[in-house]
């Protein structure tokens, strides 16, 4: 599969690092480096446009590095970038430890991974089927 990007960085596109490999980092391109104090979120630019095919999306995920070594993470991960986007690709990045935590251009922020979806109908109906779980919910099967 082939994707087409506006690379408007002054860093080189992203590339898989292994074989095995299911997502790429993308690097900060800011002019200034940003500092997320404890607890907040900002959103970090890559400078990447995609030209995404239909029928699949971008998932924004969090590197496990910052996360496990510094607390921060993407906001909503896995954020989407659906396939009619055309602008800069952005992270929303959050601080979860009590400090702060400062990007630098061409730092690696995030990663991204490529994925085929489907397109449901919704179907309104009075009542759904049964099933061994039913309503059971969060932590119904204990820990």
């Amino acid at each position: 599969m082939r994707i087409l990007v506006v690379n408007n960085s002054k860093h080189p596109l992203p590339e898989y690092q292994t074989v095995g490999a299911a997502g790429f980092d993308v690097r900060a391109n800011l002019d200034a480096p940003i500092t997320l104090e404890p607890h907040r979120r900002a959103v970090v630019s890559t400078g990447l446009h995609m030209a995404i095919p239909e029928g699949y999306e971008v998932q924004v995920r969090s590197r496990s590095g910052l996360a496990a070594k510094f607390g921060v993470a993407v906001l909503n991960s896995p954020g989407t970038i659906d396939s009619d986007y055309r602008g800069d690709i952005g992270v929303i990045l959050v601080n979860h430890s009590d400090e702060p935590f400062v990007v630098n251009d061409g730092d690696r922020v995030a990663q991204i991974v490529v994925a085929r979806f489907e397109r449901a109908e919704l179907v309104e109906v009075e009542e759904l089927d049964e099933t061994e779980r039913g309503h059971g919910g969060f932590g119904h099967t204990g820990r």
